[in-house]
């Protein structure tokens, strides 16, 4: 038990950090936003661009691994988004509360979960599951929300929006481009390769403190519902993931141990900055990212537990 607190402690100390330094004044309104940016546009891709860049196709591709969490998210956010239309709400609030139930933070805290512990090893299925999440996931959201709030529908326009965002998106573009890299068989030059090493040590301790700063936040709106969002996220996620990991696709101990593990995460960001980007109104989505990054303290120590044993 003692070593399971030595690996999650830590995580959310970071978190706790930032949300103590924004609660005090100590770092001001705007640090939540400016941390976040260093972290998407910097020190995430370096560390993303360098693992699949120095990967190799063989690793990457794992599709037990691929259905395992991605039919978990999918099944999550269909049964949020069903729900949420047989209680007649608007499209455009059902996706984003599907996402607020599906959309693991494998960003900003499963990289560095895993890579505590499991080891180098760890980041190849956390950089895997973060396109999951981060690309199609996400971009199933954007499509369902555009679709919904056109006046005109207009499906290749919806698309097009959808493209361009994800072509700006550099936690997708950086690990694409890695790839590309790795597939000229060239190792990466030393300068460089040093120039990645520093940003991407930056990446964890960053993204965990950023996210304690955007925990800190206020949000005034609508919150009921809140506690299924929640149970979906923190229970019915990580039971689909690993039933198909452990038990249908009987994965290598790495792959099922990372599926587990980045299926039982909170929420990401994702879609809070989805919900302020339309003004759908983003405080039912940051009440679950608080309630499941404190419910996941429980959640990924039993995981970790479990997989001990």
């Amino acid at each position: 038990m003692s070593s399971i607190l030595n690996v999650v402690l830590p995580v959310f100390g970071l978190i706790l950090a930032g949300f103590i330094c924004r609660r005090t004044g100590c770092l001001g309104e705007t640090a939540s936003a400016e941390l976040n940016r260093f972290v998407v546009w910097l020190a995430l891709p370096a560390l993303l661009f360098k693992v699949t860049a120095t990967a190799t196709w063989v690793q990457i591709w794992q599709p037990g691994f691929i259905a395992s969490v991605g039919a978990g998210c999918a099944v999550v956010f269909a049964i949020t988004v069903f729900q949420r239309m047989r209680q007649s709400r608007h499209l455009a609030d059902a996706a984003i509360d599907g996402l607020s139930a599906a959309y693991a933070n494998t960003g900003f805290l499963g990289i560095p979960l895993c890579l505590l512990v499991l080891g180098e090893d760890g980041l190849l299925p956390a950089i895997v599951a973060t396109l999951i999440v981060a690309c199609v996931l996400f971009a199933v959201g954007i499509v369902l929300v555009e679709v919904s709030l056109q006046t005109e529908k207009h499906p290749l326009r919806a698309i097009v929006k959808v493209g361009k965002s994800l072509a700006k998106n550099p936690l997708l573009v950086s690990p694409i481009l890695g790839g590309c890299w790795a597939v000229t068989g060239l190792s990466l030059p030393a300068a460089p390769l040093q120039f990645l090493n520093l940003l991407g040590m930056a990446a964890t301790p960053c993204a965990l403190v950023s996210l304690g700063l955007f925990l800190a936040q206020k949000q005034e709106g609508r919150r009921d519902g809140t506690t299924g969002l929640v149970l979906g996220k923190l229970l019915l996620q990580p039971l689909i993931t690993g039933f198909l990991a452990f038990r249908v696709f009987e994965l290598p101990a790495l792959w099922a141990h990372s599926a587990l593990i980045l299926s039982a995460l909170p929420t990401g960001t994702g879609p809070f900055m989805l919900a302020s980007f339309y003004q759908r109104g983003g405080a039912l989505v940051a009440r679950v990212v608080l309630l499941t990054t404190l419910g996941s303290l429980v959640t990924i120590s039993v995981c970790l537990y479990w997989l001990a044993h």
